[in-house]
């Protein structure tokens, strides 16, 4: 075989093999697989399209429905200025999944370019990436959230940065790993040989190629950062009042535990699954892959 069919041959095989594993394992999928599946569409759809499931305004309130327990018209309770928990359930899943994917998102793009620099720029230039990337993983995730938000203030775009900076180190060290090793495939001598530039080489071979893993690492990650979400906007430097989300929902409610479990729980319960959900699909995957 010639060095130009060992190009233009190797390299899309292995783009399709990432893709079509990626498929297989979700058909390969067991009942947690499913109902996670089946879930993460459930929550996708609600947060895109909230209208689908209740026609009922998550901010009206009524002082006279206050902490209704769970029945007839309020299927989830009324929480404590009496909205419907059901309606602010629904409509908390688009700010609480958005400042996940969007953190996941920020994180390997930037991740991406970090691990690129470090695996292409010499030895220099991974010695200066790798330590960069080693004091930002030695500073507690949550201290170095705290730092942002006290230079920015709270608000959904700093919650976003934050767990972006804070995810980002795995995705720039996976991604200079992958680079290292797809540095001397067979494809990349190939393109050598052909007098291809390195830059062209690495953006048109090697990134593509590398990114698999990686993509398969975000999709778990995406859960992760959806619970460090909540956890910040429990805390209150997430989104504010009057975004409806669901670590603000579990905040508000703490106070009226003692006397109404359901303010609390729901909300709670939207979380855990949906991040149980996406670490389900991601391991799945993850597995089929290897």
């Amino acid at each position: 075989m010639s060095i130009s069919n060992i190009l233009l041959d190797k390299a899309p095989a292995v783009r399709f093999t990432t893709g079509q594993t990626a498929v297989e394992g979700l058909r390969r999928l067991r009942p947690s697989g499913l109902f996670s599946a089946l879930f993460l569409v459930v929550a996708v759809t609600a947060a895109l399209a909230p209208t689908v499931f209740t026609d009922q305004d998550p901010d009206a309130g009524d002082a006279l429905d206050m902490l209704l327990p769970p029945r007839g018209e309020h299927l989830f309770g009324t929480d404590q200025n009496g909205r419907d928990i059901f309606a602010r359930v629904v409509y908390g899943a688009g700010p609480s999944l958005s400042i996940g994917v969007s953190a996941t998102v920020l994180a390997l793009a930037v991740g991406t370019v970090v691990g690129v620099l470090a695996a292409r720029g010499g030895r220099f230039g991974d010695w200066a990436v790798s330590r960069l990337l080693d004091v930002f993983l030695a500073i507690p995730g949550l201290l170095l959230v705290f730092l942002i938000v006290a230079s920015r203030g709270p608000g959904s775009l700093t919650t976003i940065i934050g767990v972006a900076v804070v995810t980002l180190p795995s995705y720039a060290r996976l991604v200079r790993g992958e680079v290292i090793r797809l540095r001397s495939a067979p494809f990349v001598e190939a393109a050598r040989g052909l007098g291809w530039s390195p830059t062209a080489i690495t953006f048109r071979h090697i990134v593509p190629n590398a990114v698999g893993p990686v993509l398969v690492l975000a999709t778990i990650g995406i859960g992760s950062a959806i619970g460090l979400g909540a956890s910040l906007s429990f805390l209150g430097l997430g989104p504010q009042p009057p975004t409806t989300e669901w670590g603000a929902m579990l905040s508000a409610s703490r106070t009226y535990f003692s006397v109404a479990w359901w303010p609390a729980v729901f909300p709670g319960i939207a979380i855990t699954l949906t991040v149980l959900s996406v670490t389900v699909i991601g391991h799945r995957l993850r597995r089929g892959r290897n």
